[in-house]
């Protein structure tokens, strides 16, 4: 049996998606080229798009083991929602004639529709043009059903008729468009085609290191709120399954299918890890290693209870955010930590439902697809979340955070021990003061006075947030590159 890396000799790969960029030229050397779909912004060009991406930290250790690699990179200005993407004549040309596999991991909540339907639709059309395409490879999420308890690895036929969903967007708002959920296109094309629905995507677990992430999406956010002592409560369930799945595991989800396959790369069926156990591992290790600039002893209380929840995020977040606020006033600089309350209440309200609910996921085609693997292709691109050890994964994603996102620097821990012990005796203080403790009883009775009254004027019943329906299908596994605060 020809191993992966023998199947990519030679061949020619279009992408999108920086960590599959950096796999597959470290992993298959030989393959001949990689095209990057990249959209061009403002006064930089694709090309200097992609030579900042590869300048990022993730692609350290391709640059020292064999950086003549990145010569092998071919930037290709596109614009996905367009149509024919947007391609010009020359690109376009190049393309049909040469593409031999696609990989399309781009997904997102911020125009939803657009770019997980239209751009899906998009790039399918011009696939059906390629000469010598072998593998269309689409990355979607596991949670886009998720309606169903029980979500096998099919296809579900979409309650919408996906054209006419299309044609209605040229006429609808903005506020239309975002009410609408988008599902998979329904029509299948005459491809050689798989889906891969992973789930919350989170930082690398072995490759290209332990710990890589960049960005503040999906539960990267809360997890340095927690570390800084912002985060102190949060509305999930102890007992929900916290489906993590790191980065690399999904990218390693390379094959080449024989028809239309779904693969639902998930973890709780197989090594189960809950959203309780997340919150002791996450906290332990923020305890031992804590930021250099904490604003409180890291401690998050998870909660169910609705009303519970509602009064903590009024005691805890927004009480200590009026009281931060007006001491930095008080010391001549800016207001922010209401803003950054505000952010971190965005984030939470998009994980609420993944992290209050379980859901069963049948696995059989990965089951399988891991059996026809060869033992080397295993060790490289390795898919079984059996081996991975829950507590180191979450040490090294919360420190990844510290190192990658936050740029802090390993050497910075003492000084972060030395911040926690102020903000100790500072809590101290506040215990022993009567002054210090009138004043922060005052500001939560005030606050809780207002949440009782806010109370009593609703129906009291709760309603999900919308979000969760925008679209779960585009989260590409809860990518969430949408979270954003202005």
């Amino acid at each position: 049996m020809v191993s992966i890396p023998e199947y990519y000799e030679g061949k020619n790969v279009l992408l999108t998606g920086k960590v599959l960029l950096e796999k597959s030229l470290r992993s298959c050397p030989k393959v001949n080229s990689v095209y990057v779909l990249v959209r061009q912004k403002a006064r930089q060009t694709p090309q200097k798009r992609v030579e900042e991406i590869l300048s990022g930290k993730l692609f350290d250790r391709l640059s020292d083991e064999n950086p003549d690699l990145r010569e092998k990179i071919i930037a290709i200005n596109s614009e996905l929602t367009q149509p024919k993407i947007a391609l010009n004549e020359e690109d376009k040309e190049v393309i049909i004639d040469s593409t031999n596999i696609i990989f399309y991991c781009t997904a997102t909540v911020k125009d939803a529709v657009q770019l997980n339907v239209i751009a899906t639709r998009q790039l399918i059309l011009l696939a059906q043009q390629m000469k010598n395409l072998e593998v269309f490879m689409h990355v979607s999420t596991a949670y886009a059903y998720c309606n169903r308890k029980q979500i096998d690895e099919v296809v579900y036929p979409p309650p919408v008729d996906p054209k006419k969903l299309t044609d209605s967007l040229e006429w609808m708002d903005d506020g239309l468009v975002n009410d609408i959920m988008p599902k998979l296109i329904g029509d299948r094309p005459n491809l050689n085609m798989a889906i891969i629905r992973p789930l919350i995507v989170g930082a690398s677990w072995k490759e290209p290191f332990p710990g890589w992430i960049d960005n503040f999406n999906g539960p990267s956010v809360l997890f340095i709120a927690a570390r800084k002592g912002i985060l102190r409560t949060m509305r999930a369930s102890n007992s929900a399954l916290a489906d993590l799945v790191p980065v690399d595991v999904v990218v390693n989800m390379i094959n080449r299918p024989r028809n239309i396959m779904v693969y639902n790369r998930t973890t709780g069926s197989t090594n189960s890890f809950h959203w309780g156990e997340v919150e002791y591992h996450v906290i332990s290790t923020f305890k031992r290693n804590p930021l250099e600039q904490a604003f409180r002893w890291p401690n998050v209380n998870l909660t169910s209870n609705y009303l519970l929840y509602h009064y903590w995020i009024a005691v805890s977040h927004e009480a200590s955010a009026f009281l931060y606020n007006i001491y930095l006033r008080m010391t001549g600089r800016s207001p922010r930590m209401t803003k950054a309350i505000t952010c971190l209440h965005k984030a939470m309200m998009f994980l609420e439902y993944f992290t209050s609910n379980s859901w069963v996921w049948n696995i059989d085609n990965v089951n399988i697809l891991i059996n026809q693997l060869n033992p080397e292709d295993k060790k490289t691109f390795n898919i079984d979340v059996r081996q991975l050890h829950w507590a180191e994964y979450i040490e090294n994603y919360c420190m990844g955070t510290k190192k990658y996102v936050l740029n802090e620097e390993m050497s910075g821990l003492p000084a972060g021990l030395n911040i926690i012990l102020v903000i100790l005796m500072w809590c101290i203080f506040i215990v022993r003061s009567q002054v210090a403790r009138n004043i922060w009883y005052y500001v939560v009775r005030l606050r809780y006075k207002f949440l009782s009254y806010f109370r009593a004027s609703s129906t009291m019943r709760y309603r999900r947030p919308r979000i969760q329906h925008q679209n779960i299908y585009a989260y590409g596994g809860l990518n969430a590159q949408n979270v954003k605060c202005t």
